[in-house]
């Protein structure tokens, strides 16, 4: 039987547009761009479940970027702290299911990057509009960090912000375009990172906005 997800994701050795960016981080360009249509249309689907909202942090501040989830548990914020949780705290539903359009892509791109055996069961969806920005943060809320990030971009560009260990460590400014997909673990786990406000566009697939599909190993 053919393997049908290695055809869309191909293997990183003859591809010059897989950049190493330190020890254990990696910039795969245009490795989502095979399924693009689909990741769009399955968003929709997600959201459709669970709608985009802004969450509160936990010092009563609103997010500027819209967020939802899918898997079996989805990171949510509110005045009580930082969590995964199961079920959406707005309808008391399960999350929508994780896609296989997107555990594929988020399986392939670990490996690619080194991270064999990646088995994501959280995806946060992150909407993004001109003047959204994501502060420098660590993913810290999983249960361990032996598992990669692996982080895809779809639509407008955006300025992803990679730094250190600590908050005030000198950030690399890394530009991202539409399908581009980061993967981060090992070395770099625990690296500080976010995203410069968006700036004013239009892009054909998603309008004036960027998507973007953080897929983490959260239980």
């Amino acid at each position: 039987m053919k393997n049908h997800t290695l055809e869309l994701f191909p293997p990183a050795a003859p591809d010059t547009r897989h950049e190493p960016l330190e020890p254990g981080a990696w910039l795969l360009r245009g490795f989502a761009l095979a399924v693009q249509m689909p990741l769009l249309a399955a968003i929709d689907r997600i959201a459709a479940i669970a709608p985009f909202r802004h969450l509160e942090t936990p010092g009563g501040f609103r997010m500027s970027v819209g967020m939802t989830n899918c898997g079996t548990l989805g990171w949510v914020s509110d005045r009580t702290g930082y969590r995964y949780d199961p079920c959406d705290p707005l309808s008391g539903r399960p999350w929508a299911a994780m896609p296989r359009v997107f555990l594929d892509l988020a399986r392939s791109a670990a490996d690619v990057a080194g991270f064999a055996d990646f088995e994501p069961d959280a995806c946060l969806v992150n909407r993004y509009e001109p003047g959204s920005r994501l502060t420098l943060h660590q993913d810290r809320n999983e249960r361990g960090y032996s598992d990669p990030i692996v982080s895809v971009s779809l639509g407008l560009p955006a300025v992803f912000l990679f730094g250190g260990d600590s908050r005030s460590d000198k950030q690399r400014r890394i530009p991202l375009q539409h399908g581009d997909v980061v993967v981060w673990g090992g070395p770099a786990r625990m690296r500080y990172h976010g995203v410069l406000p968006l700036k004013e566009g239009h892009h054909e697939a998603t309008g004036s906005q960027r998507l973007n599909l953080t897929f983490r190993r959260a239980g």
